[in-house]
């Protein structure tokens, strides 16, 4: 029986159990398991091998997916030059790390653009901005981070205007802000100055439309929230996992 897995803690909300739990069934794959695995500490990922033999592949969740990385033996471009891995695979006694959030994005995200999304707003400059900013440089996107404090190359959310805001027509929130329960919350940005030339995206998929997904759609722009990035991850990584 192959066996795959995540990593975090705590894992009481797991998108990807399910996810694969559904997947295995639907798809008539009876060999394959994937299971929780809750450590406390990462100094327990090794063990974790050990324990279960047949592991093949595991997720990376918060708070480890940078703490994994002196595990690894080897990396994939995205993760290497993120610094984040959420997606490891075993191979003999190889571990590599992958970023699948890199893959999962762009593959959401390309289908929506258009001519006009040429430069691009990033909100927030954490964790997720990072797979963002690396998904738009494949794409030749130019991109300008907002953050709540001035860094280098950053601008602030008090810095944005009717300019900025109109010459940067793909707009995306990696922040979150919005989130469930909090769901009446947005960045503050000028929503006045969205146009029907705008693309707004949210990475948060709870609730389904985010303030921020309604104040565009107010404004005529198109949006989009982060579910089907979700999915499109999780089935990278089980290409990979599958990969000759």
């Amino acid at each position: 029986m192959r066996l795959f897995g995540l990593i975090g803690f705590p894992l009481s909300h797991s998108f990807s159990k399910g996810f694969f739990a559904d997947k295995f069934s639907q798809e008539g794959i009876s060999d394959c398991t994937y299971e929780n695995f809750p450590i406390p500490d990462i100094t327990q990922f090794s063990g974790l091998w050990k324990q279960h033999p047949q592991l093949e592949g595991l997720n990376v969740t918060i708070p480890y997916k940078q703490e994994v990385i002196p595990y690894l033996d080897d990396f994939s471009e995205a993760a290497k030059t993120i610094g984040a891995v959420n997606c490891i695979r075993k191979q003999g006694n190889k571990l590599t790390g992958h970023n699948t959030d890199v893959i999962g994005f762009q593959r959401s995200l390309e289908p929506l653009l258009q001519p006009q999304h040429t430069k691009a707003l990033i909100l927030g400059a954490g964790g997720a901005a990072k797979a963002v900013k690396f998904s738009l440089q494949q794409l030749g996107i130019a991109y300008t981070e907002v953050s709540r404090k001035y860094f280098t190359d950053t601008i602030t959310y008090e810095a944005l205007n009717k300019d900025i805001i109109q010459e940067h027509t793909l707009i995306i929130n990696t922040t979150p802000v919005g989130m469930y329960p909090n769901v009446t919350e947005a960045p503050p940005i000028p929503y006045q100055f969205i146009t029907p030339q705008h693309l707004l995206y949210d990475l948060i998929y709870n609730p389904a439309e985010t303030q921020f997904m309604q104040n565009g759609a107010a404004q005529g722009a198109a949006v989009k929230n982060g579910h089907e990035m979700l999915i499109l991850q999780a089935e990278a990584s089980w290409e990979i996992w599958n990969a000759r």
